[in-house]
């Protein structure tokens, strides 16, 4: 009959996976022996995952679900112990004898919990309504304003992210110190994680195209005034600072502003001819505050004259103020040199005709690049936006065809990120600021996260500094963001089960530049399943409710992107002026997405709409 060749054929199928899973683990025993004896379980079930999906096995799931059977669609907590339930089904179905099924390191409840109970070491304990943690950004803003650290904290907030690529030391004390008061207050455990830097692949600066400041009043659509432009005038010597609500701060040098009046107007021609009147509307110390109902382009050096009742009184210039830089415009099939010198960045020169004369430059931060890059590797700037492909290395200068830009051409800015995803960099993940931020952190972190992971050496070393700092307690984070990462997330993981606890940051922004956007549901998918077969927990990263958390309205592929964060154990969020709300917005769907899902596996509790 059809149906016994079928069982016949699968279970013949099933056991030739299983025998190759556990031979597949036996040829790295030794590596095995290195793994930590609390986690060589999940080492070990690791390898029979990985020897499992070696083979392409849909045809052998369709067979499976045609018997009624599990189709190994949720194996990855316990690999060995699903094989062994399905083939021994199918063994009672054949009416055959049992086979010896070889002990697996796991069983079904076993594989779950260890997954639990590593996410409750790295991150700590889970909060009561829900079991994915949720993670936020901290902005500058919070080593001086403890209370949005508590207003997280109540939100939702489990795990406090600390950038260390951003503020320094004691600004990271004081977050950290900030989190503690309000966990006293509040009455919940909050982790702290600090995110190493890692090396810097970045544009450079760009010339300004002058020294200025545009000043803007408030304007309705139909252009009526709303506010007018305040603007607050301080010695450039001894500035003072500005009252909240101030348009604009500009530095006066030349004369003193403690002889003004209100109702004094300063006269001045801006940086486009145009006659402006500034009324002085108060004054403070040795500052003033003016306000003026037009838009002024205020230049360095410009000349102000001072008049009361009509009659000049006074006169003093703009002193000093930063240069204005403006994006280098590109578009596909133009030049861009990437400059190993780092002399500021300039726009393309061009002739009467339009055509580039001398092309657009921008220096690249890491040096390496210059070493490896070879003609014919990818570049991507700016998060993707702006794509090329190298055409020339001659060490000091890396010249680029662009190859993609927006619709509207590229405009390229200062300090944008750059990946060369064909490029094998050969660069440590820790870099000597690295070193020294880590020497800081380890004082009251519970996590550190290492950026730029590439190889199984960068998790050693990262353990190694950890174990001489006399800090073994604080777990690791490893970033995946490039595609080198990607390729090798099995060593990495199996070398990072010799130093638990530890933990995998899917960065979603730069893998997708590395792998290509088409390619970045599948590789986060594929990255889930690794991670939950290692029993690590996973960290879903990158844009997470942005519009949310910016400008208070969540778009509905956010929603639906949130909804799938559900599957890893924390959800990280970006800083943003309405992120306390987007917390509480998170935290109320992962909630209701664990009455629907466990991992993968989807719950079927009874439907809203069950009724006819």
């Amino acid at each position: 009959m059809a149906i016994d060749r079928l069982i016949q054929r699968t279970l013949a199928a099933l056991r030739d996976l299983r025998d190759r899973a556990v031979a597949f683990e036996a040829e790295h025993a030794s590596e095995l022996e290195s793994v930590a004896a609390q986690h060589r379980s999940s080492a070990r079930n690791l390898l029979h995952y990985l020897s499992i999906r070696q083979t392409d096995i849909r045809g052998l799931q369709q067979d499976l679900h045609s018997l009624g059977l599990s189709s190994l669609g949720v194996l990855e907590a316990n690999a060995l112990a699903t094989l062994n339930a399905v083939i021994a089904n199918l063994e009672a179905l054949a009416g055959v004898a049992a086979s010896e099924p070889p002990a697996p390191p796991v069983d079904f409840r076993s594989g779950r919990l260890l997954l639990r109970d590593h996410t409750r070491r790295l991150f700590g304990p889970a909060p009561r309504d829900r079991a994915v943690r949720i993670m936020v950004t901290m902005p500058s803003a919070a080593a001086e304003d403890a209370r949005l650290v508590e207003e997280l904290l109540r939100a939702g907030m489990d795990l406090m992210r600390i950038n260390c690529a951003h503020d320094d030391a004691a600004s990271w004390r004081r977050m950290a110190a900030h989190l503690r008061r309000a966990e006293q207050v509040v009455g919940r455990r909050c982790a702290i994680q600090a995110d190493l830097g890692g090396p810097k692949l970045r544009t450079g600066s760009i010339e300004p195209i002058g020294h200025f400041a545009r000043i803007k009043p408030r304007r309705d659509p139909a252009g009526r005034l709303l506010a007018p432009a305040r603007i607050w005038l301080t010695p450039a010597t001894r500035a003072e600072p500005a009252p909240p609500g101030t348009t604009a701060t500009l530095p006066v040098t030349g004369g003193s502003l403690r002889p003004l009046r209100p109702g004094d107007v300063l006269l001045m021609t801006d940086l486009r001819g145009r006659k402006r009147r500034l009324t002085i509307v108060a004054r403070e110390g040795g500052s003033a505050l003016a306000e003026t109902g037009k838009t002024v382009y205020a230049a360095a050096g410009e000349p102000f004259t001072v008049l009361r009742d009509g009659v000049p009184v006074a006169e003093f210039s703009l002193g000093d103020l930063p240069g204005v830089t403006a994006p280098i415009p590109l578009l596909a099939g133009e030049t861009l040199v990437l400059t190993r010198d780092d002399a500021a960045g300039r726009a393309a020169v061009r002739d009467a005709s339009g055509n580039v004369v001398r092309p657009a430059q921008i220096h690249c931060t890491l040096a390496a690049a210059f070493e490896r890059v070879r003609v014919g590797d990818r570049v991507w700037l700016d998060d993707g936006k702006i794509g090329g492909t190298v055409i020339s290395n001659d060490g000091e200068r890396i010249d680029l065809t662009v190859t993609q830009v927006p619709p509207d051409g590229g405009r390229l800015r200062a300090e944008k990120g750059i990946n060369f995803p064909d490029t094998e960099l050969g660069l440590d993940a820790l870099t000597e600021k690295d070193l020294a931020d880590l020497r800081e952190v380890v004082q009251f972190a519970d996590v550190v996260a290492l950026s730029f992971v590439r190889s199984p050496d960068d998790v050693h070393q990262l353990a190694t500094r950890l174990r001489e700092l006399g800090a073994d307690r604080v777990g690791m984070l490893l970033k995946i963001e490039n595609a080198t990462a990607f390729r090798n997330l099995p060593r990495i993981l199996l070398t990072s089960l010799r130093t638990p606890p530890v933990g995998v940051m899917v960065a979603r922004g730069d893998l997708a530049v590395e792998v290509g956007f088409e390619r970045l549901s599948e590789i986060q998918e594929e990255i889930l399943w690794l991670c939950e077969a290692a029993h690590v927990p996973v960290v879903w990263a990158t844009q997470v409710l942005e519009g949310l958390a910016k400008g208070g309205a969540p778009t509905r592929a956010e929603v639906s992107d949130a909804v799938m964060s559900s599957r890893a154990e924390c959800v990280m969020l970006n800083k943003g002026p309405k992120v306390v709300g987007t917390v509480a917005f998170l935290a109320n769907v992962l909630e209701r997405m664990e009455e629907h899902h466990d991992k993968r596996m989807a719950l079927l509790r009874r439907l809203s709409v069950s009724e006819l």
